[in-house]
């Protein structure tokens, strides 16, 4: 975590590159392949027409704790920064999979889910798959009447206000994993 964020407007993508080493990266995508990998849901089902990702929960424990430990660093400095939300705590992070052989996407949508115990406020994404293993399958945050197409760099953080319209594109070649995760705190007011 050598670099400094990249600091835009804030409704709009926040980056942060090289937050993961390489080995770091290989690791994690070594791990969250060992994970039972399940059709993601949307609501409480699925529904290919507007998702089809591969997912894994990653549990806070001894093998992700410096993971987890980093995620929260990034968080915190990018909030301070950029967001300045009240922000209280890190959801349990996803190992996110888009294959081009199951026609991997996620269409436009929103992070701000109210049925945890508090409103999710920040998404976070990390990107683990280098961008030359895939086509396709870009990050874009609809903030007013731009669309922000998030940097593909592996390693990188992008995050975002979570009630943001974002999706990510339909896979055309290859494989993109990713952490995805959320920051909740109190109602905003």
């Amino acid at each position: 975590m050598t670099h400094a964020p990249k600091l835009t407007h804030p409704l709009s993508i926040q980056f942060w590159p090289d937050v993961l080493t390489a080995d770091e990266i290989d690791a994690v995508v070594a791990y969250g392949d060992r994970v039972l990998l399940e059709a993601a849901e949307v609501g409480r089902g699925i529904n290919s027409s507007v998702r089809i990702t591969r997912i894994a929960w990653l549990e806070h424990n001894a093998d992700t704790d410096s993971l987890y430990h980093r995620i929260a660093q990034v968080v915190h400095e990018l909030n301070r920064r950029a967001f300045h939300f009240d922000v209280t705590g890190l959801e349990k992070v996803q190992y996110s999979v888009y294959d081009s052989s199951e026609g991997g996407h996620y269409d436009w949508h929103t992070d701000n889910i109210t049925t945890v115990p508090m409103p999710r406020k920040l998404s976070l994404s990390l990107q683990l798959s280098d961008p030359a293993e895939y086509d396709g399958c870009a990050l874009e945050v609809r903030a007013a009447n731009n669309i922000d197409v998030a940097p593909m760099e592996r390693g990188a953080v992008i995050a975002f206000p979570s009630y943001v319209l974002h999706r990510v594109t339909p896979i055309a070649r290859g494989r993109r994993a990713a952490l995805v995760s959320w920051i909740s705190g109190p109602l905003l007011r």
